[in-house]
């Protein structure tokens, strides 16, 4: 495994480990998983057997019928709009056509830059900044974990301090592979 596919899938378990701490849904998807492969089992061996089945999809971003109609069973009103995190492959190719469509929509937008990679590296920066001047948020997964916590007095502070301390090589490693300016 790649050094850089390897961060990335490390920074994906933190986050979904995170989720699990916070109660966030996990909604996974495959890009034609007969030609291409499923969501490796590091990851879809952590997802709760509560979450929806991982979406196969030959579109390019992910909110083809099938997870729209998971977005709107998160939603508790018509039209409520959502904050996603995003991690994952092709950053300028699923990753972009994803973010544009969930900001057409009207969704907040965290892609998680030690969380998304290309097969061709320089693809990545491009990608980011045009989804950034695009109105998403392109930030780390540290840094997004301690947002969505808020505050040290929060219930959920110790068990996600403890996550972000328990990964921090791993962190390290990615942010230095994926987040070099």
């Amino acid at each position: 495994m790649a050094v850089a596919e390897w961060n990335r899938i490390a920074t994906s378990q933190k986050l979904v480990k995170a989720a699990k701490i916070l109660n966030i849904p996990i909604l996974i998807t495959t890009q034609n998983a007969a030609r291409l492969g499923s969501t490796v089992p590091e990851l879809t061996d952590l997802i709760p057997s509560s979450s929806p089945a991982v979406i196969d999809k030959t579109a390019f971003s992910m909110l083809v019928p099938d997870l729209q109609s998971q977005l709107s069973s998160l939603t508790t009103a018509p039209r409520e709009k959502l904050s996603v995190l995003l991690v994952g492959i092709e950053t300028h190719i699923c990753v972009t056509q994803t973010t544009l469509d969930l900001l057409a929509a009207g969704h907040r937008v965290y892609v998680i830059a030690d969380g998304v990679s290309s097969c061709n590296a320089a693809e990545r920066p491009v990608a980011l900044a045009r989804l950034a001047r695009e109105g998403a948020t392109v930030t780390t997964s540290e840094s997004v974990l301690f947002e969505l916590v808020g505050d040290a007095k929060d219930e959920n502070f110790r068990a996600v301090s403890g996550l972000v301390k328990d990964t921090k090589e791993e962190t390290k490693l990615a942010v230095e592979t994926f987040c070099r300016l």
